[in-house]
């Protein structure tokens, strides 16, 4: 397993996307969470490659065509620059599943109607994630800033002003270095954007 990498997939079927309600693990970051099907990626895989591995694990079922549809940083403790762990995920959606799900050594498995996903005990961050899927069709750069534990301080789309929690904007120009890409200086957003054919610039 790969540290720091993971991806993340909403598979939708009549208006409903199938969740997974993690409450079989002890020591689990998402216990009693509801989240999509994924999981981190295995040595030299691609991040198809490792979607498809973890829906066939997850499910039992093959995924078929799948889109990226943006990359989330989630930063796991925001109080202090440097201070936390920090993971890099791909979003995908997808409508081909292949098979019918069996039981999940993780959490129950459930097919949820997709305007009732929100109100699931639900990351603050994957509030987000659902409104994006729903009105934003291009591809997109999420950052999500969390204390450490389940409170989501901050949060900034493609490179833009963040919020707080509280829903003010937050300048990147006066912001703390988390809203600022020199965070990051040396990974190569635009390189591994050109890899899967997707021409945006962060």
């Amino acid at each position: 397993m790969m540290k720091g990498l993971t991806t993340l997939c909403y598979i939708e079927k009549d208006g409903q996307y199938l969740m997974l309600h993690r409450t079989k693990k002890e020591h689990d970051i998402n216990k009693d969470k509801w989240i999509g099907i994924g999981g981190h990626f295995e040595v030299d895989e691609s991040p198809d490659e490792c979607l498809r591995r973890e829906v066939f694990e997850e499910t039992g079922c093959t995924l078929g065509s799948c889109t990226l549809r943006g990359i989330v940083t989630f930063v796991s403790d925001g109080r202090a620059p440097g201070a936390g762990v920090t993971e890099y995920m791909f979003l995908y959606t997808a409508e081909d599943l292949q098979g019918e799900p069996a039981d999940c050594d993780e959490g129950e498995l459930v097919w949820v109607n997709k305007e009732e996903c929100p109100d699931l005990n639900v990351w603050e961050g994957d509030k987000i994630f659902f409104r994006l899927l729903n009105t934003h069709p291009e591809f997109f750069s999420l950052k999500l800033v969390y204390d450490g534990g389940d409170r989501l301080m901050y949060a900034a789309l493609d490179g833009g002003a963040g919020r707080s929690a509280a829903g003010a904007e937050i300048p990147v120009a006066t912001t703390s270095p988390w809203a600022r890409h020199e965070v990051f200086p040396t990974f190569p957003w635009t390189t591994l954007l050109k890899f899967f054919r997707i021409e945006k610039t962060l």
